[in-house]
C-alpha cells in the first residue's frame, strides 16, 4: 500500500505559507530541531508548515474529511489544521513539555519510539496507516458522513493515486464501526499513541459534543494521563498561534 504517499498529499492540502502569517509554529523548524535528537535523523516533514485557510476549507480531501460544507467557521480552528504537518513533531513536543511539568527530567527517548518525520521504509508506511485511520475515524465522528459525503470523498481521495490495496483499505475504514479501542491498538510505540491522539485533535471539532466525546474515548483507549492529552491538544493550538 502507499499510505505515506497519500498521508504526504493530505498533509500539503493542509499546508501553506505559515511563515508570513504572523504567529504560529514553525513546523520546518521544529522539524529539523527534532532531527538532532535521534542518531541519523533527518528532517522529512510531509509539509511545509502553515496552511493555506481557503484551499483547505474550498475542497480537496482533507476539507471534505474537515465537514467544512457543515459549516465549520474559518479562523482559529481552521487554522490548526496546519498542524498535519508536523503531527510527529508536534506529538513529541508535547510528550518533552509533559515530562518535564510532571517529573521535571529529561525524557528518556530510547523507549517512546520515533515520530513519523523521523522513521523511513516499512515502519514509517505503518505508522502512516495508523494516522490514515485516526483522520478517517475523527472525520466520521459525529455521525454526519452520508452516502453523498463519502462518495465525494472518495472521488478527492481517487485524485491522490491510492494503489489497489490502499483503496480497498480505505473503504474499509469507511465501513468500520468506530472503535476507540481497536483504533488505539494498532499504535505501534507510545509515540504512536500520541501522534494519534494529536490527528485526531486536529481533525475534530471541540465544540461538537459527539466529537469530543470521541476524542474523550480516545484518550482513554489510548491510555494517555489527562495532563498528556491536555498538552498534546495545546500542541495544536500553539501550531496555529490559536
Amino acid at each position: 500500500m502507499n499510505a505515506m504517499t497519500i498521508l504526504k498529499q493530505l498533509m500539503s492540502q493542509a499546508s501553506g505559507g505559515q511563515a508570513g502569517s504572523g504567529g504560529g509554529t514553525d513546523v520546518n523548524r521544529m522539524v529539523g530541531e527534532l532531527a538532532s535528537q535521534f542518531k541519523g535523523g533527518g528532517s522529512k516533514s510531509g509539509g511545509s508548515g502553515g496552511i493555506d485557510v481557503k484551499s483547505l476549507l474550498g475542497g480537496g480531501a482533507v476539507g471534505l474529511m474537515l465537514g467544512s460544507k457543515r459549516g465549520r467557521k474559518m479562523g482559529g480552528k481552521a487554522l490548526k489544521y496546519g498542524a498535519l504537518a508536523g503531527v510527529g513533531v508536534l506529538a513529541w513536543k508535547a510528550y518533552q513539555n509533559y515530562q518535564a511539568q510532571a517529573a521535571g527530567q529529561v525524557p528518556d527517548n530510547t523507549q517512546q519510539g520515533q515520530p513519523l518525520e523521523q522513521l523511513q521504509g516499512s515502519a514509517q508506511e505503518q505508522r502512516g496507516l495508523e494516522i490514515l485511520q485516526a483522520m478517517i475515524m475523527a472525520a466520521r465522528a459525529d455521525g454526519h458522513v452520508d452516502a453523498n459525503e463519502r462518495a465525494l470523498l472518495t472521488q478527492e481521495i481517487e485524485k491522490l493515486g491510492p494503489d489497489d490495496e490502499m483503496h480497498t483499505w480505505i473503504q474499509q475504514q469507511f465501513d468500520a464501526p468506530l472503535d476507540a479501542n481497536a483504533l488505539a491498538k494498532t499504535a505501534d510505540s507510545p509515540q504512536a499513541s500520541r501522534e494519534i491522539y494529536i490527528v485526531s485533535a486536529v481533525m475534530i471539532d471541540e465544540q461538537n459534543p459527539m466529537e469530543r466525546a470521541w476524542l474523550d474515548q480516545l484518550a482513554n483507549a489510548l491510555r494517555l494521563e489527562p495532563a498528556l492529552a491536555r498538552e498534546l491538544e495545546q500542541q495544536v493550538h500553539v501550531a496555529a498561534g490559536v
